[in-house]
């Protein structure tokens, strides 16, 4: 019985030994490969969620530049940062969105600068009517210009931190009465619009009725003659199906609207130096697709309206210099609530951009 005893515990000390000398060795699954620099996706319980939301639908060109923002995070971060996308209002108007961001219980939106108005009164010098003279002057002002980027240092104050600019686009005038073409055409019109006070201000000048409106409510506030129209891009207009409810079109190209990419503070400053740059440059790379998928369908979209029915009205160089005119006086009330220091380096941006 002893000999039995020890043979068995030499056996159970030589397999110790054994395994003892493997190193690296699997003892299951597929070996690893020398050198192998693989990292595993972060696991679910460990993921940080971004819930992105945006007031317009699916099919726009801003919804597809955030689920191009999705993949390039969630490949970038190995998965260790996750995008939730929400379209078509589902998380809040713009105002309600910044205010979640504000708090905490949202983490990212993208809204055009006229709301952000709100929270930074400098934005509102994006408004000013017929500032940029094309897309080109717009993109060299916004994406490369110091006092652009001045501008979004301004955010974090209020919570809020933004990446980068993308585009809206030129909005152009809709209504279900009659056509547009110079400044009498606008009188006593009922023509939703944002919440922005210098919107409201420069239609009241061209002789319009302003009525501010959350995006959600005004397909069915043009469709029960709440109001007679509203002022958008043309990608926005086609896409909310505007042209079931309304007639006409006028290519005013009043404003040139872009979007600001808005991340929560919160989520910022929780987040690694390497995460933050990761996000930085995805929201470039996904704005560079935006801007382009926006333009094309800018061009095909006119086109579809014209073949729905809807009357398009061209603006001619002296119906726009009496527009200009009239909504002047205005913009010089509102440049010391804007910031005439403001005013002034933006102008001098697309005077430079415009040579």
């Amino acid at each position: 019985m002893r000999k039995l005893v020890s043979g068995l515990l030499a056996a159970s000390l030589m397999a110790v030994g054994l395994v003892g000398c493997g190193g690296g060795q699997q003892t299951s699954g597929t070996p690893a490969k020398e050198g192998s620099q693989a990292t595993a996706p972060a696991p679910a319980d460990q993921q940080r969620i971004i819930r992105a939301g945006i007031g317009l639908n699916d099919q726009h060109p801003q919804y597809k530049g955030l689920l191009n923002f999705k993949e390039i995070v969630e490949a970038e971060t190995n998965g260790a940062i996750k995008v939730e996308t929400y379209h078509s209002g589902q998380l809040g108007d713009d105002r309600t969105m910044m205010e979640a961001l504000q708090l905490g219980t949202q983490e990212m939106t993208i809204p055009s600068t006229a709301p952000i108005a709100n929270f930074v009164s400098d934005f509102s010098v994006y408004d000013i009517p017929f500032l940029f003279s094309s897309e080109e002057v717009a993109d060299k002002v916004l994406l490369e210009s110091e006092i652009s980027q001045q501008l979004l240092d301004k955010l974090p104050a209020q919570g809020l931190i933004g990446l980068t600019y993308w585009e809206n686009g030129f909005r152009n005038l809709t209504n279900s009465k009659r056509a547009v073409g110079a400044v009498a055409d606008f009188k006593d019109l009922k023509i939703r619009t944002m919440e922005n006070q210098l919107h409201l201000a420069s239609f009241r000048a061209l002789g319009a009725n302003p009525t501010p409106m959350a995006f959600s409510e005004l397909f069915t506030a043009m469709q029960q003659g709440t109001v007679d129209g509203q002022e958008n891009p043309i990608a926005t207009i086609y896409l909310q199906k505007f042209y079931e409810v309304q007639g006409h079109v006028s290519l005013t190209k009043h404003i040139y609207s872009p979007f600001v990419v808005l991340i929560s503070k919160k989520f910022w400053d929780e987040s690694t130096p390497e995460q933050q740059q990761i996000l930085k440059k995805a929201a470039e790379e996904a704005g560079q697709l935006e801007r382009q998928l926006n333009r094309e369908a800018n061009e095909k979209y006119l086109e579809e309206l014209k073949k729905g029915g809807m009357t398009v009205t061209e603006i001619s160089p002296e119906a726009r210099e009496e527009m200009e005119a009239l909504i002047a006086p205005v913009v010089d009330q509102f440049a010391e609530r804007i910031g005439k220091d403001t005013v002034e380096k933006v102008r001098a941006a697309v005077q430079e951009a415009s040579k």
